[in-house]
């Protein structure tokens, strides 16, 4: 297991000091999807000397940089923005998943206590969790020995993405939790708070905080919806394993979490813009999950 600490002073002196935009010039992706994995190697291959550069001036204990977003999320000029008539099924799911957006995680719900438990049992099967609040919770990735705390960020639905990866891709979600690839020893990331942190990233992506969706992707994604109800979910464990692949090929340090968060959306909506996507497991990087 790895042992994990996040001071809490340093944390927040890093995420008071750094902030980190993605240019989109830089990534000139095309609309072949046999293409876009091979260019994300390359890209990131040659992108890995710089990241060195910044990981080498890394000093001290270990420390968590979370991705670093706002409610209101990126703006979108008015010619990528139009009205689109949804149909009753589109509507209902979108409603559906606006809602599930908005449940704060509840300690005292038991519901909550149990999902939070399940996690556990799902990801360390052969090793007892001794309480909701321990220090076990390091060793997955939270922040400090009560992982209710970093709920705060999205909510129950982060709890629901966790345990939805955990069950339909249990290969790929033990690859990850268990830092199976990888020189992880130097490269690792918090597992769970970055779990959280993609949670977050596609809420905003998907604008679930919106009354109805308005941007092209959110358009094309919600008519995956209509013919998929289980899409958000299966979309967060694409995300999730993009993330980890372009976190390897970087060899990113802590600094660069929001950078390779923020490559990790502007690859989806790429691929959810392709002409040829009907479903959401049609994404090119859905075959990081089998891989």
């Amino acid at each position: 297991m790895i042992d994990l600490h996040f001071p809490n002073e340093f944390v927040r002196f890093f995420l008071k000091s750094f902030r980190f935009q993605v240019d989109e010039d830089d990534y000139p992706w095309t609309h072949n999807k046999s293409n876009n994995l091979e260019w994300l190697h390359k890209y990131l291959t040659r992108k890995s000397e710089l990241t060195q550069c910044i990981a080498t001036a890394m000093v001290g204990p270990r420390a968590w940089i979370g991705g670093i977003f706002s409610r209101t999320g990126p703006k979108h000029s008015g010619s990528n923005k139009y009205d689109s008539k949804l149909t009753s099924v589109e509507e209902e799911r979108y409603q559906r998943l606006h809602e599930r957006a908005d449940v704060p995680f509840d300690e005292t719900r038991v519901d909550h206590q149990k999902a939070l438990a399940e996690l556990w049992n799902l990801a360390y099967p052969e090793v007892t969790l001794k309480g909701l609040i321990s220090e076990q919770w390091l060793e997955m990735g939270w922040q400090g020995v009560n992982p209710s705390l970093d709920f705060r960020t999205c909510g129950f639905i982060s709890l629901e993405n966790l345990l939805f990866f955990a069950k339909t891709f249990p290969n790929a979600f033990r690859r990850l939790v268990l830092k199976q690839r990888g020189k992880m020893a130097t490269w690792e990331y918090p597992f769970a708070v970055a779990g959280v942190n993609v949670s977050f990233m596609l809420t905003q992506m998907l604008e679930l905080y919106q009354v109805k969706p308005r941007c092209h992707t959110c358009i094309n994604f919600v008519k995956i919806l209509g013919e998929d109800e289980e899409a958000f979910d299966v979309l967060y464990c694409i995300a999730f394993v993009l993330m980890d692949a372009q976190w390897l090929a970087m060899h990113a340090s802590y600094m660069e979490f929001n950078d390779v968060l923020q490559s990790t959306r502007k690859q989806l909506e790429r691929e959810l813009a392709l002409e040829d996507i009907q479903r959401i497991r049609d994404l090119p990087a859905y075959n990081l999950l089998n891989s």
